[in-house]
């Protein structure tokens, strides 16, 4: 697809005047195309038919309670690493027994919110909250079951800050430790450790860790069964990676993942949990700006966008690349731009030295492959407010999120009108 016909569909994205929505909500806007992630879920449902098998969404790609409401009523489950996303999953309406906890770091508050809510499994980052767990839910009078989320050590070949399954990361129990926990599970009475997960990374582009990984976790699985450990599911995570960068970015195949994962785990007469979430949601996204002013410095010339780093912050975080696509008129020549925002750091960048169509102030850009790790993972740094979202479906949208006011912004905050004591 060439760059004006890419420009050309984002414009009329959805079926959707996109500069004309752009003047009615304003920018920064986050669109997402249902049709997109309509496809996605229905590729999963697909290749996973007639199998053992269940997808907990990732929430923590994309935590728009439209968004989830969507997922869940396509018949997924929920993947949560907090309380704050059990409670967005819950009002979404997926059913507490459709949702797996993970995360390294649950609280005791935490933790007793989703017993409360009768979750349907934990999965287990340490012997400490093994224990932590298993008091909380002898307390309530509960069975709690329960995954070892256990740490394969293979390099994902992915961003060093989104590599989780090595073993100087913070996630999982190493094998040994997993072997001495599940021979030792009748010391916690209050749990049912009868599950393995892993996830080693995101934005994975080759399938050969992933192939490393599960051929490790079908190994030790087999190991513990032989044991005479009972296995009623296997979480493979999630990871699968996407197309940021048109042309270079070739991720695996659908397909050919779900290969290696049924591959792996022939024979296994359990469950098989699948947690995506970068895969559902990134190329249906869109971040929308307007162009605040080109200034030309010595050397360099800046497009100087009203989104920034507070808005989007995989560049300046990860150096990640997002496809940039101006929506203006084919056939224009070529610049060479540095794409910022109005941020005061120099970290707020969404790409240097970009080669794009020249553009104008006051025309418009998309910024691709945001529907992940965009908006969930947005602020308010510089006092900006929290941008839009709106969901594009059969040439009409949805707000799904109202542009945060300056009200909603300091609501929480108060001035020295009551001086507290411990």
């Amino acid at each position: 697809m060439t760059d004006s016909t890419r420009a050309g569909a984002l414009a009329t994205l959805g079926g959707v005047d996109v500069p004309a929505l752009a003047a009615r909500e304003g920018t920064p806007l986050y669109l997402y195309d249902a049709a997109a992630i309509d496809a996605r879920i229905a590729a999963l449902k697909a290749g996973l038919a007639g199998r053992r098998a269940r997808v907990c969404y990732a929430v923590k790609a994309n935590s728009s309670r439209a968004i989830l409401a969507r997922i869940a009523a396509a018949g997924l489950g929920a993947d949560i690493v907090s309380e704050g996303e059990m409670r967005r999953a819950l009002a979404a309406g997926f059913r507490p027994e459709d949702i797996v906890f993970s995360g390294v770091g649950k609280t005791r508050t935490e933790i007793q919110a989703a017993l409360e809510h009768g979750v349907g499994r934990f999965n287990a980052e340490s012997i400490e909250e093994l224990d932590l767990l298993d008091a909380l839910a002898a307390a309530r009078g509960v069975s709690a079951a329960v995954a070892l989320r256990v740490n394969p050590d293979v390099d994902a070949r992915t961003h060093a800050k989104i590599s989780t399954g090595k073993a100087e990361n913070k996630f999982g129990i190493a094998l040994d430790q997993a072997r001495a926990i599940f021979r030792d599970a009748a010391r916690w009475t209050a749990l049912r450790i009868d599950g393995l997960h892993a996830h080693i990374g995101s934005q994975l582009l080759t399938l050969d860790p992933i192939r490393e990984a599960v051929a490790r976790m079908a190994a030790f699985g087999r190991e513990l069964q032989g044991a005479g450990t009972v296995l009623r599911s296997i979480d493979v995570g999630g990871g699968l990676g996407v197309c940021y960068r048109a042309g270079h970015d070739h991720p695996p195949a659908l397909e050919d993942y779900l290969a290696a994962v049924f591959g792996a785990f022939e024979g296994f007469d359990g469950e098989l949990v699948f947690e995506p979430g970068r895969w559902l949601m990134a190329e249906a996204g869109i971040l929308l700006a307007r162009v605040v002013r080109v200034k030309r410095g010595d050397t360099r010339r800046f497009l100087v966008l009203d989104a920034a780093m507070n808005d989007l912050i995989r560049p300046s975080l990860y150096e990640a690349w997002h496809d940039i696509v101006p929506l203006v008129p084919a056939n224009r020549p070529l610049r060479e731009y540095d794409v910022v925002g109005p941020v005061c750091e120099t970290g707020d960048t969404f790409a240097q030295g970009r080669v794009l169509p020249e553009v104008e102030a006051d025309e418009l850009v998309a910024i691709c492959g945001a529907g992940a790790y965009g908006m969930s993972m947005a602020s308010t740094y510089n006092s900006r407010q929290l941008p839009a979202e709106v969901l594009l479906e059969r040439g009409g949208y949805y707000l799904i999120r109202r542009r945060q006011s300056w009200e909603e912004m300091t609501a929480g905050e108060s001035l020295l009108q009551e001086r507290r004591t411990t």
